[in-house]
Formats: structure tokens, C-alpha cells, sequence
């Protein structure tokens, strides 16, 4: 495991390395789309800041609400503590600070909402990959598989001799993979689509992913993240189905021959 990693005599976090890097890309992916449909790039920045503000804010409020009972004797000093940081509440304080800024910027467009599903993914993989280099303790249940490993040296150790599930890694994985799809989709579905696909793939992988983590049921048989999935998932299968309402029943683009048919059928007849 790698805790942490000197770079010229600067010792930085492994987990927060990678946390910068998360945004970095997710950023990179917002500015290269934000060129594609012609608007201003350095609006990249902008909402990288936001995001992360907001993702902070989100991600540690979320952490207190789940650990109330063992933080409520000093709250403000658990506020800066710097442990705890949870996916779901970051995304969401990321969520409302962009759509702040998007509303400043009078850009409330489903494209915005697409740049946020393609680059999403992106950025929670690499976030996994500090998971997984530093052992920070998001690793799974105790097992014999020939893919299992010990974190012995990582932030939050394993005993020695003992093998887990390796589930950062399943998670680079998935979500890398969704990325991907979602990139090389994003020119054939209408604005709005691939935030859906994005809801309900990263909600489908959450959920699975679970079943192999050391988190406690609170609901049956399901982990609070487990919980917050299904929710994601439903949220994503209502958003699919309004987008098809709003587009005559259509989510896929018209094919280019077809856009072009349309265009030269509904042009005016030139007069004399």
C-alpha cells in the first residue's frame, strides 16, 4: 500500500491525490465537451471550482448526518476533522452548486446535465484507484477468491494474513467502463439521455458492489448505500422516461441522412 507519495520533498496524501485527479479529468471531460457545442471552455474552470465547493460540502455534511450520535458532543470540531467523506452527499452538493452557477451563467441546459453523466464515472474510478493504493479502508468482505488481497500497510489495515475483496477495484472497473460507453454515446441520444443512463448504470453498480462491502443493513437486507442506489435508479428510470415523453417518443438522434432529409423538406421554396 501507498499512503502517500513525495513528490520533490512535498509528501501528499494518497487518497487526496487522487481525489484532485478525480475532478481534474472530470473537468478535462466538461472542457472538451464544452468546445463541442461551442461554448466558452474556460467555463470548465468555473464549474470545476463549484463542483468541488460544493462536493465538499455535501460529501462531509452527508457523513455527520450518518454519524450523528458519535459526532453531536463536538460538531464543529468533527466539521474540520478531515475524516469522512460520503460519495452520495458529495454528489448531490455537487449537483445543487453546479445548477447554481448554471442558472448565474443562464446555461440550464440538459447538455450540462450530459457533461456531468460522461464525466461522473470518469472521475469516481480514478477516486477508486487512491481507494485501492492507499487501503483506506473501502475495501470488501473477508475472502478466499484468487483475486482477494490484504491491505496489511494501508491506512486502515487488514490483519495480517488476511484476504479481502478487492472492491475499489470493481468499482475503477464498472464505472471506467460506463465512462467509456457514455463518451462514445454522447452524439447519439438527446440532451438529457445520458444523464438517465448514467443514474441508472451507476445506481445498478453501487448496489451489486455492496453485496461484496462490510457496510451494515439498515433496511432488510440492504446497506444504506444500497438504499440510496434504488433510489438513484428509480430516479434515473423517471428521468428516461420524461425525456422519451418530451421528445415525441423518441430518445435516440434522428440519423444524419434523416436530419438532413428533414432539413432540405422543410426549407422554403426560392422565389423569383
Amino acid at each position: 500500500m501507498l499512503r502517500s507519495i513525495d513528490l520533490g520533498g512535498i509528501e501528499l496524501q494518497t487518497f487526496g491525490l487522487f481525489f484532485a485527479l478525480n475532478f481534474l479529468c472530470w473537468a478535462a471531460v466538461v472542457a472538451r465537451r464544452l468546445k463541442e457545442i461551442g461554448k466558452p471552455v474556460d467555463w470548465a474552470y468555473e464549474i470545476l471550482f463549484v463542483a468541488l465547493i460544493g462536493g465538499l460540502v455535501g460529501a462531509r455534511g452527508y457523513f455527520l448526518l450518518q454519524n450523528w450520535d458519535d459526532v453531536k458532543d463536538d460538531v464543529f470540531g468533527n466539521i474540520f476533522s478531515g475524516a469522512g467523506l460520503i460519495w452520495y452527499g458529495g454528489l448531490v452538493g455537487g449537483v445543487v452548486a453546479v445548477l447554481i452557477w448554471a442558472k448565474w451563467r443562464r446555461f440550464l441546459s440538459l447538455q450540462l446535465t450530459d457533461m456531468a453523466a460522461i464525466g461522473l464515472p470518469l472521475g469516481y474510478a480514478i477516486g477508486r484507484i487512491g481507494c485501492q493504493i492507499s487501503g483506506d479502508g473501502d475495501y470488501g468482505k473477508e475472502s478466499s477468491l484468487p483475486w482477494a488481497m490484504g491491505y496489511p500497510d494501508g491506512a486502515v489495515p487488514t490483519d495480517p494474513g488476511v484476504t479481502v475483496q478487492p472492491t475499489p477495484l470493481y468499482e475503477t472497473l464498472s464505472m471506467g467502463l460506463l465512462a467509456f460507453v457514455l463518451w462514445n454515446l454522447r452524439d447519439r441520444f438527446r440532451p438529457g439521455v445520458l444523464f438517465g443512463f448514467y443514474l441508472i448504470g451507476a445506481g445498478i453498480e453501487r448496489f451489486l458492489v455492496e453485496f461484496a462491502r462490510l457496510n451494515d443493513e439498515v433496511v432488510g437486507f440492504m446497506t444504506a448505500a444500497q438504499v440510496e442506489s434504488l433510489v438513484m435508479l428509480l430516479i434515473g428510470i423517471v428521468w428516461l422516461l420524461v425525456m422519451r415523453a418530451r421528445n415525441g417518443g423518441q430518445l435516440r438522434k434522428p440519423d444524419e441522412p434523416e436530419r438532413k432529409g428533414r432539413a432540405r423538406g422543410g426549407r422554403r421554396p426560392a422565389t423569383a
